[in-house]
């Protein structure tokens, strides 16, 4: 598979895995809570501070978790002001932090910075996204090749879903061509594309209206033709479906098996050759009752023949409705740019936020995603859209998502200089007025209020500074050990910790595959756990699992007294000092 090489790539490769660990303060003022006491990362989840830091610090509890990821990340275009400010020490990263991304023509390396930002961003995103879950991610012509190279090496090739092409500006915009350009794209990748089930769009008017037949128990359906059409139609390009078929003339029945009355049935194409099924012998075997035979009279001679077809229903067998197939090009005003810009404008009365997606693209994406009681990630969550559209699908009896929204303070040098906070004064304030329906300053009519239990919102800010220091130590303040609990479980199963699942007495915090981890810490500087003879005696007499994993500040044991203790009890034990041996 072709891969793609830029300045700084060996660098940002494993720049994931080295990337500080932060914990979240919450912020209960600038909280919506309902009838919670207190805010939480349960639930919808604003948080303040950078994407990358804030996508480490989900991971010990969203790990695998999100069912439907949108991002919207720069585009590049040299006119944004993005600044690249990873805080890699690589003299290549150095001349580059704090400035802004120019243009083509001023800013040789301006690509370059744009994949060293996706990249270890990309990696933390598949690392959340659930097994059965995809991320979209909206682009255009500036980055689209770097961006499915880097989405096919990161997520793999396989997995990519689709590129769907957005008719954005019907009016069209120059970019530097004599062409008016019109689109922009979404990128969509499965985290895993054999167990990814896409969402439908329900049926409108005249699709319902095709489904005119209807069976003994009300089901409305529809007839397809057995017989396959267009490519790879013909017996010499399928041998393994041309066969024949039975039908009983008095029911409409359909048989593998040749039997006294009924009717052989031998897919034809118009001109006469032979051609092939749709269905193998297998699905026929095992879905024959979705078939049914009839006759009809032939277009091309006229004659009145016996042909195949399957019941097509309009309702799953669970009565809901099947829905139609996402398009790859959506269009309509409510995917546009003005659109978007109303949208903001309602809410706030002015248009506070430079290219805002419209709510219906991101409806489209989580619709599309398959989600509807999960978790909806945006880490590059700008205005607040997303948290818009998953609050308006929930409202609508559709979903019953979350959603997470990450927004730094300042996208921009002139948003530092004003001091302006954009996740705080755009992205939380909009998601609050949608959730209560205030009243904007320029209107006097109210927005649609969202009275529901989805009002719930958490605010957080990332920690000042990161859970261990320079030389992974704890310094004056120990985090608390809930907090070094979940890191610890994370680092070693890759999956979310649960306090629930947390012995006070043993110190046990969890078991994962067989093995059994402990953790032997006290948030203070005046007392060490440590792991002695007597913890390991009473951890035998009860822990069932044979594989031991114990963080501790002290160990009294030495290595040879471990080891005849693993002899004596058939375990096996691993120990880890905290925090100096963390990674």
């Amino acid at each position: 598979m072709p891969t793609l090489q830029f300045k700084g790539k060996t660098a940002v490769e494993t720049y994931h895995h080295t990337v500080p660990h932060h914990t979240f303060d919450f912020d209960s003022k600038l909280s919506v809570l309902g009838k919670c006491e207190k805010p939480s990362l349960d639930g919808n989840l604003i948080i303040e501070g950078d994407n990358l830091l804030a996508l480490k610090a989900l991971l010990p509890t969203h790990a695998g978790r999100i069912k439907c990821i949108y991002i919207d990340p720069p585009y590049n275009t040299g006119n944004e002001g993005w600044i690249y400010n990873d805080n890699l020490t690589q003299p290549q990263f150095k001349e580059w932090i704090g400035q802004v991304v120019g243009k083509e023509e001023e800013d040789a390396c301006r690509h370059d910075k744009w994949c060293c930002m996706m990249y270890p961003r990309l990696q933390l995103l598949k690392d959340l996204l659930h097994d059965e879950g995809a991320i979209f991610i909206s682009i255009d012509d500036n980055e689209l090749k770097n961006l499915l190279f880097l989405c096919d090496e990161i997520f793999d090739s396989k997995n990519r879903f689709g590129v769907i092409i957005v008719e954005n500006n019907p009016r069209g915009r120059r970019l530097g061509t004599e062409l008016a350009v019109e689109h922009e794209y979404v990128v969509v990748y499965a985290r895993q594309i054999e167990k990814f089930k896409a969402g439908r769009l329900e049926l409108n008017e005249e699709q319902l209206a095709e489904y005119a037949e209807e069976d003994s128990d009300g089901r409305r359906y529809r007839l397809l033709g057995l017989r396959k059409r267009g490519a790879l139609a013909r017996k010499m390009d399928r041998p393994n479906l041309h066969f024949a078929l039975f039908v009983n003339p008095k029911d409409g029945s359909i048989s593998l098996t040749e039997a006294k009355g009924l009717v052989k049935i031998i897919p034809k194409l118009s001109d006469g050759t032979d051609g092939v099924w749709r269905w193998s012998r297998g699905k026929i075997d095992r879905d024959g009752g979705l078939l049914v035979g009839k006759e009809v009279r032939r277009r091309e001679s006229g004659k009145i023949q016996w042909d195949i077809f399957e019941k097509d229903f309009a309702e799953t067998s669970d009565g809901d409705e099947k829905g139609r197939l996402f398009p790859s090009i959506w269009q309509g005003s409510e995917f546009n740019n003005e659109t978007g810009r109303d949208q903001i404008k309602e809410v706030f009365g002015a248009p506070v936020f430079d290219y805002p997606k419209p709510v219906d693209l991101i409806k489209h994406a989580i619709l599309l995603s398959g989600a509807t009681d999960g978790i909806v990630l945006d880490s590059f969550s700008g205005s607040g859209t997303t948290g818009q559209a998953v609050i308006e699908l929930n409202e609508g009896g559709k979903t019953r998502n979350s959603f997470i929204l990450v927004q730094q303070p300042y996208d921009t040098k002139e948003n530092e200089a004003d001091t302006s906070n954009t996740c705080r004064k755009v992205t939380a304030e909009r998601v609050r007025r949608v959730i209560a329906g205030n009243s904007n300053p320029a209107q006097t009519r109210k927005i649609p209020g969202i009275p529901t239990s989805d009002s719930v919102l958490s605010y957080a800010r990332l920690s000042a500074k990161p859970l261990f220091g320079e030389y992974r130590e704890f310094g004056e303040n120990p985090p608390p050990y809930e907090d070094i609990a979940k890191y610890v479980f994370y680092t070693e199963t890759s999956r979310q910790w649960i306090p629930k699942g947390l012995d006070k007495r043993s110190r046990r915090i969890g078991e994962h595959n067989g093995t059994s981890y402990y953790l032997l810490y006290s948030p203070n500087q005046k007392t060490d756990r440590a792991i002695d003879a007597e913890f390991l005696k009473a951890t035998a007499a009860k822990d069932p699992n044979t594989r031991l994993v114990v963080y501790a500040e002290k160990i009294w044991l030495h290595r040879s007294a471990l080891r005849e203790w693993e002899a004596t009890n058939s375990k096996t034990v691993r120990t880890m000092i905290v925090p100096f041996n963390l990674r």
